[in-house]
């Protein structure tokens, strides 16, 4: 339903919430929001874990998991729609009935002191989305018809470029050029090169 890969539904993590004292839940959305808002840092699933069995709560590491998958989905959902703390609550209530009013309490609290902040950091990440290559691949060929070139039978480069972007996820740009737009490119990469030498 929500695109989450759980290991009990989302009334099965929500009865594990709920078995959680509220100042250790309210600890691990903390943890949530920081990983939310430092994306180089990830929640500790085996020191949540630990924190969990030392106040008497036994749950597995797969539990522990889906607890954070699902927190961190919906902190995530409410950034990027810039949602408020009412309407994150009326998510969550709708994805299960299992929810506590202190639990909920707990989060809409969180989300109106946090939320502005990793909604703001959202954008910026929406907005310097930029991607990183991957692989570059080119090979000359002949062109038999083409809109660019003069006459036929004339050479070009085929470039085709493997992008992963922000998620990610791949992406492939391909183009052609000709050969005097090749050796412009050419240039413009040495440049490139010369400049990062000097750094």
């Amino acid at each position: 339903m929500l695109g989450l890969d759980l290991s009990t539904g989302v009334d099965g993590v929500v009865e594990n919430i709920e078995k959680l004292p509220i100042d250790l839940f309210a600890e691990t959305l903390q943890s949530i929001l920081v990983h939310l808002q430092d994306q180089n840092r990830a929640v500790d699933l085996i020191e949540t874990c630990d924190k969990f069995q030392r106040v008497g709560i036994n749950l597995d590491q797969k539990a522990v998991q889906d607890i954070i998958k699902l927190m961190t989905y919906y902190f995530r959902l409410a950034a990027k729609s810039n949602l408020s703390a009412d309407v994150l609550v009326s998510k969550l209530t709708e994805c299960s009935s299992k929810w506590s009013k202190p639990t909920l309490q707990l989060v809409h609290q969180l989300w109106t002191e946090h939320g502005a902040l990793l909604h703001a950091h959202q954008e910026v990440l929406t907005m310097a989305s930029i991607g990183q290559l991957v692989d570059i691949q080119w090979k000359l060929g002949m062109a038999v018809s083409s809109d660019t070139c003069r006459s036929l039978n004339s050479p070009f480069i085929s470039v085709l470029m493997k992008i992963a972007d922000t998620s990610g996820e791949m992406s492939y740009k391909s183009f052609e050029m000709t050969v005097q737009q090749f050796q412009n490119f050419y240039r413009q990469f040495k440049e490139m090169a010369s400049v990062l030498e000097t750094v």
